[in-house]
């Protein structure tokens, strides 16, 4: 039995527990062995494990759940594959801050065994926040095979896809530029790299040229004729980091740069380091820009970078890993161990002081931070593990073209959806550059190599040998220790050690035999040999300290989640997976990596379609932050939270916390009573309403209430059908029903169930969402329930039945169609309105037939439809009391037979006292029109005519003088100039309801004369 109202707290919990002790989310091949259903597959997108749920998480979830519920209820193979990121930077420094906030001791004064046991540790106590919301959304993933990227399984893949690559030339170690974290001190991806606007400055200096040289430097106008023309010992240059000056190793200057042609070749004088560096030409400078001519340092800057790697110039790092300045050759001693903005103001003042500084200019300049640390970001040109993604890119490419040339995709094709995102995956392809994949964490999967170490002592332990060693013996030692520093040990496992040290050892040309090989340590070895110099000597390998990029280990994912390297049931059968849902910010750092590590190793593509889904933002547009003070947690949208919690969890931990005060003071003015409990079901709908392609969603908790509402109609509306008994009768069939009233619903229902079937398929999920809600708002409740609740309360046993059992049957229709959007609410309805063989989220999916549909019986409910709409508008415009009925007058020389037919239905729900016809409108009748024929209704005696021309009167001009202040102000150059764009457009707004609404007083005032 029902209960009168739904209670969403007390009812998702526990329908979500009967789902997983049902095994409802498992796949049919767990429940039923190898079978022939077509399979479905979507590998969840790993939310870091330090996460919590957020807006975007809700929308993906929402919309891969929408997918597998209704492709389960179809019939297929269906698997969710759920898993979490270990997150390697988030995770090692939420577990640093939990250290300092207990008062431990920080990592760096621990081991890192006892600091990763601490990672596990604290992933095992709070790893799970973000699963459990997961659930709390309804989302239906196998979550007995819930996998996590740093879990054994997933750890033998990384390594084995690790080694198979370097052997392969497709992963290797060099020396090139990175985003360098100063505080973290870590290489961090590109994704992790925020460039923010920021007040800043240009120097410009005086380069002087060697040797005392001087130039005519020469400027012309448009024309060719000469503006400016002096002579000079210098050229300009200007910059926004003058610190890495000291690292320059040329000047560049455009080709086509004729101010700069005399001295193109000859040598500039850096200040305060007194180097000289070359002047070259490169394309690379813009002569319109700053002076035309720019500084190259190629270890501190990307552009620099490749300048210097074009044209063979040198690269000098500056700086360590904190940001300090280091000792170099080329570094004088006064900036050694300055942090670089200090040595930044330094090298200004003593520039200055060698009167070389022209000017300094201030400007707005794009600047790089770290996401997480916050910090600048410092280019720095260190050794780093790569792969070479230029290759893999190839085949990812075409892959993607395949899928595009024929419309739907096939075997090694790709599509995306929205089809437009291709165009940012091919550029981004086509531009792609070596990819970073170490990380200088201990939190991660290690990098499987072992490298030597200790070079010095070995030097210095050759040098008191027994047998006095000679620069040859040097020699030899150096080749033996750089060709294993060049090519180290690439392992599957660290027990190969021996056997893979053994062989290239004495492989070695140098070598004579090896000696031993001993454990050193728990990731450290040793080798002792002879050299074919007969010098008895050792070396140390250590395995490398850096871990993997964490988009390393989840481009696998496709793949290793189902089990890869094992050749698993779930791997056969499941992939190519069938869909990726995700959003557009990642397409390159992990949609990309999948396609090319899924083409390389699986030899297809990782899944057939990529869904990008909208961003959701908040009710003016814009991007939810925590700094703005405008983010909306799922979970309080769920289950509700007062005002004053909401305005704490905004303002707490707040980076600038002057804002706190705009904050409170917005929350309050937009949220006075906080949030309701709406319940995840409203939330799903809301975000599915608004999943329109190629368009964000502006996030209104009004439309999540108006959401909720429709929940409760419908709920209203079974708890309808019980009290009258509307059950589902066994011989029920929808094609031999007899009342035109039923024969119309259940065309309607078949209609719908084709489109939203089309819908879900094509992802048109606003659109699934918009037939689905009309289907069950306006057509089965606000007009099916009301036109049968006549017979329901009338003698005819026989056409009585027929309603309830139509009215069952399109119940179900309903809930079958909506579970995918509102799981909770219609898995609850299904349960309790009828006994049932299994739950509804194992239920068909309802299967449109044509035959079903009945044209005629259409026509009339519309016709129907549309002149009781019509009926009530007018009465509504005039303010008739519903108590008051009217006559009905058909203007026309005979009655058309449906007004007898259904007057039934129509007194009750139009106020229709009777129907007739005339041949002329009487005086004082409203008049409508409907079907092309002409309808009257006498209304004197009713209402007072006069009064209410005069009401209509007044109410018009009030509506004008609302327009014409609107107007006023949108004409207002001042007003339209310093008003934010939420505020004009709610003016706009405005106008159209009083517009609209004056439309409507006209049209009424017309119909009384």
């Amino acid at each position: 039995m029902l209960e009168k109202n739904f209670n969403s707290r007390e009812v998702e919990s526990r329908i979500y527990d009967m789902w997983e002790e049902s095994g409802a989310f498992k796949p049919r091949l767990d429940t039923e062995g190898l079978n022939d259903r077509p399979p479905y597959c979507i590998v969840i997108p790993p939310p870091n494990v330090t996460g919590s749920l957020h807006m975007g998480h809700a929308i993906n979830s929402t919309i891969q759940d929408i997918l597998i519920r209704f492709e389960r209820m179809r019939g297929k193979d269906v698997l969710w594959q759920p898993g979490t990121d270990h997150a390697g930077i988030a995770t090692q420094m939420v577990v640093e801050r939990k250290l300092a906030a207990e008062g431990n001791v920080g990592r760096k004064d621990m081991s890192r065994e006892d600091f990763v046991a601490k990672v596990w540790e604290w992933k095992e106590e709070s790893g799970g926040t973000i699963v459990n919301q997961l659930k709390r959304l309804g989302s239906s993933c196998d979550w007995s095979r819930e996998r996590f990227t740093m879990d054994e399984g997933l750890g033998k893949a990384v390594n084995r896809v690790f080694v198979e690559m370097y052997n392969r030339g497709l992963i290797y170690r060099d020396r090139r530029l990175v985003n360098w974290d100063t505080y973290l001190q870590t290489a961090i991806s590109d994704l992790e790299v925020e460039n923010k606007a920021v007040d800043g400055h240009f120097w410009h200096f005086k380069y002087l040229l060697a040797d005392g040289a001087t130039y005519t430097y020469v400027e012309r106008d448009e024309s060719g004729n000469i503006a400016f023309e002096e002579q000079r010992d210098y050229i300009s240059i200007a910059t926004t980091r003058p610190e890495t000056m000291l690292g320059d190793g040329a000047v560049a200057v455009h080709p086509d740069d004729e101010r700069y042609a005399p001295i193109v070749g000859k040598m500039v004088r850096l200040p305060l380091a007194n180097r000289l560096i070359p002047i070259i030409t490169d394309e690379y400078p813009d002569p319109e820009f700053g002076s035309g001519a720019v500084k190259i340092t190629g270890a501190h800057d990307f552009n620099d970078y490749d300048v210097a790697r074009r044209n063979n110039i040198p690269m000098y790092p500056l700086m360590g890993e904190r940001g300090e300045m280091i000792a170099s050759e080329i570094m004088p001693k006064k900036y050694v161990g300055m942090d670089r903005f200090k040595a930044r103001k330094e090298v200004v003042a003593d520039i200055d002081a060698e009167g070389l500084l022209i000017k300094v200019e201030n400007r707005e300049i794009q600047q790089p931070f770290g996401n997480r640390s916050g910090t600048v970001i410092e280019p720095m040109l260190t050794h780093q593990w790569f792969v070479d993604a230029k290759i893999l890119a190839k085949e990812a490419i075409e892959a993607v073209e395949r899928g595009h040339s024929g419309g739907a995709a096939g075997r090694g094709s790709t599509r995306f959806i929205p089809a437009g995102w291709r165009k940012t995956y091919d550029r981004w392809m086509k531009e792609v550059q070596p990819w970073c994949i170490s990380r200088q964490l201990w939190w991660g999967h290690r990098v499987p190599a072992w490298l030597p170490a200790g070079k010095s002592e070995h030097i210095e332990c050759l040098k008191n040998s027994a047998s006095k060693a000679d620069s040859s013996d040097y020699e030899e030692f150096l080749r033996i220790w750089d060709s294993f520093l060049n090519k180290p040990f690439v392992l599957n496992s660290v027990d190969c050690f021996f056997d893979v040290a053994s062989a290239a050892f004495s492989n070695h040309n140098d070598v004579d035999s090896v000696l031993e090989i001993s454990r050193s340590g728990e990731q450290a070895f040793r080798v002792r040999f002879r050299t074919c110099r007969n010098q008895l000597i050792f070396i140390d390998f250590m395995q490398d300290t850096d871990v993997l990029d964490t988009w390393f280990s989840s481009a696998l994912w496709p793949f290793s989640a189902l089990g890869w390297p094992e050749q698993t049931a779930h791997l056969e059968k499941f992939y190519p997976t069938s869909v990726l849902v995700t959003a557009f910010d990642i397409i390159f750092f992990w949609v990309a990596r999948m396609m090319m590590q899924g083409l390389y190793f699986m030899d297809e593509v990782p899944f057939r379609d990529i869904y990008i889904h909208a961003i959701v933002r908040d009710e003016d547009g814009r991007k939810m932050s925590k700094s703005e003070g405008n983010v909306i947690d799922p979970v309080d949208l769920i289950d509700g939270i007062d005002v004053d919690s909401l305005i704490r969890k905004r303002t707490t931990g707040l980076r600038q916390p002057e804002k706190a005060p705009g904050i409170e003071k917005a929350t309050r003015e937009r949220y006075p009573d906080g949030f309701a409990a709406y319940g995840a079901d409203a939330l799903r709908f809301t975000l599915a309403a608004q999943a329109a392609a190629g368009r964000d969603i502006k996030l209104s908790v009004d439309r999540v209430a108006g959401y909720r509402n429709f929940g409760t109609k419908l709920w209203s509306a079974c708890f309808f059908g019980q009290i009258n008994d509307c059950q589902a009768a066994a011989d029920f069939d929808p094609a031999c029903v007899g009342q035109t009233l039923n024969k119309w619903i259940v065309s309607e229902v078949v209609k719908i169930t084709a489109e939203v079937t089309r819908c879900i398929e094509s992802y048109r999920f606003n659109d699934a969402a918009e037939a689905v809600y009309k289907l069950a708002w306006d057509t089965f409740c606000n007009h099916y329930l009301e036109m049968a609740k006549p017979t329901l309360s009338g003698e005819d046993k026989a056409q009585k039945n027929e309603i309830r059992a139509t009215f069952a049957w399109i119940r179900d229709q309903i809930l079958r169609l909506l579970h995918p959007l509102m799981p909770f609410i219609t898995e609850e309805l299904w349960i309790k309105t009828a006994e049932r063989d299994g739950p509804l989220i194992l239920a068909d999916w309802p299967k449109p037939s044509d035959d079903l549909i009945d044209e005629a019986a259409t026509a009339d409910m519309r016709w129907l439809i549309e002149l009781i709409t019509s009926i009530r508008s007018i009465r509504a415009g005039m303010n008739i009391p519903p108590s008051k009925k009217a006559p009905l007058l058909m203007i026309a020389d005979a009655l058309d037979v449906r007004l007898e037919t259904y007057a039934d239905i129509l007194s009750p729900m139009a106020r229709v006292e009777s129907v007739g016809t005339t041949g002329v409108s009487p005086k004082g009748a409203l008049q409508i029109v409907v079907g092309g024929v002409n309808f009257a209704i006498p209304v004197e005696g009713l209402i007072d005519l006069d009064a209410e021309r005069v009401r209509l009167a007044r109410e018009i001009e009030q509506a004008q003088m609302e327009i014409d202040k609107i107007d006023n102000k949108l004409s207002n150059r001042n007003f339209m100039e310093k008003a934010p764009e939420k505020v004009v457009t709610g003016q706009r707004s405005r106008r159209e309801r009083f517009a609209s609404n004056m439309q409507n007083l006209r049209i009424a005032l017309d119909n009384i004369g």
